[in-house]
């Protein structure tokens, strides 16, 4: 009989099959399969058939679901009667409830290529789970105390995901190889709060930047794990860091009320640009995407349009004092978007462009209109039952280049340049209710 496989082939679904059984204590089975694959536990242990007999098991879910796509599909409206990834923004019902957490949830991260996404709570877990069958893959005790932050990235080709905590510690996991912890950094003197990869497509410069209570900011090197830079600027607790998309800049935001932007190629350790308006602590901030410039300059009254290549002109603020913030290039405060109830803990631009999306304290996600000079679009209500940390948007797959502020050549991620709607439609949500909610077109 002709074989449909290649050696390779035939070989991992042998192991699979093996694995199964053993998975599932099938003695007799295990034994013949041993026997007759020659596969003895000295070749392939008994934690190694585990982890293919769970791919196995994976794989006739990953089918049933295909085929259930496959069904959605052929029942679906013509593409020219679908929504413009553009325009989307979420529906009143999340399309998944993750829950498993013992305590309140602090972050979430969305690994850039396949379906896992990360969640980070007091209960000093790192949950992994598979966003497109809404199951948990795998829990990882991270930390001995709550888990503050968590981030997808680090070397091209060979994605990390980071951790920070409470415990002082920021932890780099291998997904490749079940989640093993491959460094552990210290340097900060007090609890580390935000932590993120900075976007580069250089072999040889994979960097992440974290924020503390220490009121410092500290550049990492990921290859050695060594502190190449600290940055000094707040007189507060550093509550959250966002890099911009070409790794050039960094934006933070601390309890001292102020932003500030950090250039991490200038020799001062000092602060490029501090944004001063919100009456108290300042939760979260993002860097607008060039998607976004058309609205944003509109809105702050510029009469010259912006290049896509300049990647730190426009930045967002949310604060303890309920308010959302839109600054220029110029530190100047151009719009206040008002209408939470609560403390904003949470923004996203959407890729588009148009919109930008906040969560708060009171349990609300908002949609705001760029295009209508910042107008509430969309309130939802009650997606948790608690107050919300936090709010990711899946990202795209860094491949494109681009140019800085001073326009020498840099890797910069493709969400630079979507506005025609090349990218994937989910964002999510985690609170102090213990849950994940997951959005998706």
């Amino acid at each position: 009989m002709s074989r449909s496989l290649s050696a390779v082939q035939a070989e991992e679904l042998h192991k699979s099959i093996l694995g199964y059984a053993v998975a599932q204590c099938l003695e007799t089975a295990t034994s013949t399969l041993r026997a007759e694959l020659v596969l003895g536990v000295d070749v392939f242990s008994a934690e190694k058939a585990h982890q293919y007999g769970q791919l196995l098991e994976k794989k006739w879910k990953l089918e049933a679901r295909n085929a259930e796509l496959e069904s959605q599909l052929k029942c679906a409206a013509p593409a020219s009667n679908r929504q413009d990834p553009t325009t989307w923004i979420p529906t009143s019902q999340p399309r998944l409830h993750l829950e498993s957490h013992t305590d309140s949830v602090n972050c979430i991260a969305f690994h850039p290529v396949f379906s896992s996404l990360a969640s980070g709570s007091d209960d000093c877990t790192i949950k992994i789970w598979d966003w497109e069958l809404g199951e948990l893959e795998r829990t990882i005790k991270a930390h001995t105390l709550a888990v503050r932050d968590l981030d997808f990235g680090g070397p091209s080709g060979a994605v990390l995901l980071v951790s920070c905590s409470s415990d002082l510690t920021i932890k780099l996991w291998n997904p490749s190889d079940n989640y093993k912890n491959i460094r552990t950094l210290n340097g900060h003197e007090h609890a580390i709060t935000s932590v993120r990869f900075l976007p580069n497509n250089r072999s040889d410069r994979n960097l992440l930047v974290s924020a503390s209570a220490d009121r410092t900011l500290r550049l990492w090197d990921v290859t050695t794990g060594f502190c190449v830079k600290v940055f000094k600027g707040h007189s507060d607790w550093v509550r959250s860091v966002c890099p911009s998309d070409n790794g050039r800049f960094v934006l933070s935001s601390s309890a001292d009320n102020a932003a500030c932007l950090w250039d991490i190629q200038s020799h001062s350790p000092g602060a490029t640009l501090t944004l001063i308006g919100h009456d108290k602590a300042i939760n979260c901030c993002a860097f607008a995407p060039p998607s976004s410039y058309q609205y944003l300059s509109s809105m702050a009254g510029s009469s010259t349009s912006v290049p896509s290549s300049n990647a730190a002109e426009y930045y967002a603020t949310g604060s303890r004092d309920n308010s959302i913030k839109l600054w220029n290039a110029d530190g100047k405060c151009f719009t206040t978007l008002l209408g939470h109830d609560g403390w904003v803990n949470g923004l996203v631009f959407h890729p588009g462009g148009r919109y930008i999306f906040s969560a708060a304290d009171d349990k609300t996600l908002r949609c705001w209109d760029l295009h209508e000079k910042g107008q509430c679009v969309s309130i939802i209500r009650g997606v948790h039952e608690g107050f919300i940390t936090c709010l990711r948007w899946i990202p795209t797959t860094r491949t494109a280049h681009g140019q800085n502020r001073d326009d020498s050549c840099s890797p910069v991620s493709v969400n630079n340049h979507n506005a025609n709607g090349n990218f994937r439609c989910v964002i999510a949500t985690g609170s102090m209710d213990k849950k994940v909610r997951v959005f998706r077109n």
